[in-house]
């Protein structure tokens, strides 16, 4: 993928959903992780030959930007203009990252934390979804403590060789990453209390086998923390078709109501979905099809 700044299509969605665009710094006045500013989704379209996608060019499409991004260590193609310093750790309190480094909690490339949105116990199992740099997979390390075990999934390599670097220069031994597609988790049945993401799901093709595969990732009685883009109803079929719109946690998003009920139809419960910054977001008020950052919970019975 190029390294240019997003096209209108890209830019205007993901300032609607508080991500970062190719166009002003995250660190501004205006978080690019706030997930607030929601506007209308009715922008350029795509071309007629970005219709139809098959599920391996998602895929590749996916996998090409983000290894853009590890192989550069260049978060502008996520987060700020080319040469900007910059870092979406707003998403996380300071003291959640005081013990991590900044070139590690720099290449945070989510919407949300849920890493405090799962509760975590001493001694959890987590499997963490699309994990990136490592930056949830280091954060959950520190609240499950040395009995607990933290299994990140990256289909990358490039992006798995940062977060292996990261490990070990934070000391993370109860944390270890594996290659593999969130739709074919690399894990044994019931091994995981908790599965987190954090703006990755929306990124699959396959939404639903996800779903089955974190059902049966969990343990009887695991839980579900998310952090995704969903949206207000369907999106335009030639917005949802654009690649690049796709590849940057847009054009992926599915609606919230089908988001929950894809949860229930593989099997939990309990699940909610909720606006992450309720206060910001009335939903009836947003023109049909606007995406927005979402927390999303949900239990195995």
């Amino acid at each position: 993928m190029s390294t240019q700044k997003d096209n209108p299509v890209v830019r205007v969605l993901k300032k609607s959903v508080g991500l970062p665009t190719g166009e002003s710094s995250c660190c501004g006045g205006s978080s690019c992780c706030s997930g607030t500013s929601p506007v209308s989704t009715d922008v350029q379209a795509a071309s007629p030959a970005e219709a139809s996608r098959p599920a391996e060019e998602v895929q590749a499409a996916v996998r090409e930007r983000y290894a853009d991004i590890a192989r550069t260590r260049d978060t502008s193609l996520e987060c700020c203009e080319p040469g900007a310093s910059c870092s979406c750790n707003t998403l996380y309190s300071a003291d959640m990252l005081a013990d991590l480094p900044a070139d590690v909690t720099d290449l945070s490339l989510g919407c949300g934390d849920p890493v405090t949105l799962a509760g975590l116990r001493t001694g959890d199992t987590v499997v963490d979804l699309g994990s990136g740099g490592g930056i949830d997979c280091f954060l959950a390390a520190q609240r499950v403590g040395a009995e607990g075990r933290v299994i990140g999934v990256d289909m990358t390599p490039e992006m798995l060789k940062r977060a292996r670097e990261n490990a070990a220069k934070v000391g993370a031994a109860n944390v270890e990453f594996r290659q593999g597609q969130i739709e074919a988790l690399p894990v044994p049945d019931a091994i995981a209390d908790v599965v987190i993401s954090n703006c990755v799901i929306n990124l699959s093709p396959d939404k639903p086998q996800v779903f089955r595969e974190i059902f049966r990732a969990l343990k009887p009685g695991g839980r579900v923390a998310v952090s995704d883009i969903v949206t207000n109803g369907p999106m335009p079929e030639s917005l949802r078709n654009n690649m690049e719109a796709w590849s940057a946690c847009v054009s992926g998003a599915i609606p919230a109501e089908d988001y929950a009920e894809g949860l229930r139809d593989a099997g939990f419960v309990d699940v909610q979905v909720m606006p992450k910054v309720a206060s910001d977001i009335v939903l009836e008020d947003l023109p049909d099809g606007t995406p927005f950052s979402a927390l999303i919970t949900a239990r195995k019975v």
